[in-house]
């Protein structure tokens, strides 16, 4: 074998490759006015008590069609927002609160 047919292509080194943009958009970036960080609703009020046989307590932690609202928007910690699913989830099943949004509550 000739050098000629091992020979492998030159590589481009990192430093002479064109540099990319780092924001790719129109205009300027848009930043997010400061949002006040939630607070979880049981770590500041000690005497609030999260119990399946409360309906009224758990509905604000679910959507319309039914679905557990997530920490991220209710501002739960993740003790208490796994307290909160578990409490639900029992709720639901001995029909204390409705599955989704078609089912009616009697």
């Amino acid at each position: 074998m000739s050098e000629e047919t091992t020979a492998r292509p030159e590589r481009t080194e990192r430093s002479e490759r064109p540099e990319r943009p780092q924001y790719r958009g129109n205009g300027p970036r848009k930043r997010r006015p400061f949002q006040r960080r939630k607070v979880c609703r049981f770590c500041a009020d000690k005497d609030l008590v999260i119990d399946y046989k409360d309906p009224r307590v758990l509905r604000s932690f679910i959507t319309e069609r039914g679905k557990i609202v997530p920490r991220r928007i209710s501002g739960n910690c993740s003790k208490h927002q796994r307290e909160i699913t578990e409490a639900i989830k029992r709720a639901r099943n001995i029909a204390l609160i409705p599955i989704a949004s078609t089912h009616v509550v009697a």
